[in-house]
């Protein structure tokens, strides 16, 4: 590969030889006769334009190569942005679990800035990149939540292609008028999720990454691999139409102190209705994300109890949380996992009575990875029907087709009989 001083030499002999280029030819013969050089000056004059295409083709911009296309975002809109996209926003560092998958090669060379959320909330899978791809240490980062905007200077100063962001942020950028002031200076803004709705949003998200970093074949087979993996859990139930056992979501264990934070009718909530279980909030709480009080737990009387946790050290050092995820170690996530029952919203339940209590990386509640969590949880749910299903060597074979990071495991354990 030529470096950038190789272009500019190239560039400074190209000016040297220009007026061998330019001369008539006649008058080239009469100067090579008088030099004594002959053929030896067509091979200069060939060389030199040459290197004079080579210099102006340097010279010209990747911008001038890349395609103005109209993407559709998660929100409905139509936005034009220049693709493949060379550098990107992320509002949300795990964003990265998607890029990662279409640009295994090098996905930090397009990353002009993100959120420092992946450092924090799921400190393993960075360093597990972090060593793969040193270039990461080098990404501006900035902070912030879920639901917060990039701010305009560090847009403008990173110049990006485009600004992606949660679909949490829409009212924000809305009460701003972020995307009418980025637009007056070109940058677009495209809506992702993986949170909200994941099992509506995750395959139209995947499919608008391809698009933008030109990798829409990567994505296609993203999908489909993802679709796959779901129904290995879907037509078993359908055909088998199993009781569903009732279950409560411990959304967040260890982060939340207090009782308890569950989901709705949507991620872990949806998912656990996929695997063939009852999800005790599905008729509570109206959106994704809720709290019931310890007297609802109890009158549902729920025979599971899933808690979704992470190492979360940077959020709450030395809390309860469970540390499952990339890397985790069974015997002290299983060790932090018996705290649950004893608390007071879980006395006498079914599940108290019998362990059935099980900690999931809460991570896969906002990646393209949900497969896995539906999988793992059918199998907690019904072990007899899915004692074939291994949602380890299924994620671990995620990894090996698509990302450029070695499979850890750890990402849940269970109170159950001991055991996975």
């Amino acid at each position: 590969m030529i470096e950038e001083g190789g272009f500019a030499g190239v560039r400074r002999v190209t000016q040297r030889l220009l007026p061998w280029i330019f001369l008539p030819h006649r008058r080239v013969q009469r100067i090579a006769g008088l030099l004594g050089m002959g053929d030896q000056m067509t091979y200069i004059r060939t060389t030199a334009l040459a290197a004079l295409v080579l210099s102006w083709a340097v010279a010209i911009p990747i911008s001038a190569f890349a395609e103005t296309i109209t993407v559709t975002d998660v929100t409905g809109r139509e936005v034009a942005v220049e693709t493949p996209v060379e550098r990107a926003i992320l509002g949300e560092g795990r964003q990265l679990y998607v890029l990662a998958a279409l640009d295994r090669e090098d996905p930090a060379r397009r990353i002009a800035a993100w959120r420092n959320d992946l450092k924090e909330a799921d400190p393993a899978t960075y360093q597990a990149y972090l060593q793969r791809f040193p270039e990461f240490a080098g990404v501006p980062t900035f902070s912030g939540y879920e639901d917060s905007l990039v701010d305009l200077e560090t847009t403008i100063v990173q110049k990006p292609d485009v600004v992606i962001l949660n679909y949490e942020t829409v009212q924000a950028a809305e009460e701003a008028q972020y995307i009418e002031k980025l637009a007056a200076l070109e940058i677009p803004v495209v809506y992702v999720d993986f949170r909200r709705r994941p099992m509506e949003n995750t395959e139209p998200t995947i499919r608008l990454f391809g698009q933008l970093f030109g990798q829409e074949k990567r994505a296609e087979a993203l999908i489909e691999f993802r679709r796959r993996e779901i129904a290995r859990v879907t037509d078993v139930i359908a055909a088998t139409s199993p009781n569903r056992p009732r279950v409560l979501i411990d959304r967040a264990g260890g982060y939340y102190e207090d009782c308890c934070h569950t989901f709705g009718d949507e991620n872990f909530g949806k998912f656990v209705e996929i695997a063939g279980g009852d999800n005790i909030a599905r008729n509570i709480l109206p959106g994704t994300f809720g709290q019931l009080n310890a007297e609802q737990v109890i009158a549902a009387d729920p025979q599971h109890v899933i808690v979704t946790s992470a190492h979360w050290e940077a959020y709450v050092p030395g809390g309860t949380w469970v540390p499952v995820g990339a890397g985790g170690d069974p015997a002290e996530a299983m060790h932090k996992l018996e705290f649950y029952p004893s608390r007071p919203a879980y006395t006498g339940i079914p599940a108290q009575k019998t362990q059935s209590f099980h900690a999931i990386w809460h991570q896969f509640y906002n990646s393209p990875y949900q497969f896995a969590a539906i999988q793992q949880i059918a199998k907690w749910l019904h072990p007899e029907l899915f004692a074939d299903l291994d949602p380890d060597a299924n994620f671990r074979r995620l990894h090996d087709e698509f990302l450029p990071v070695d499979y850890q495991g750890g990402y849940w354990v269970s109170l159950s009989n001991g055991k996975d």
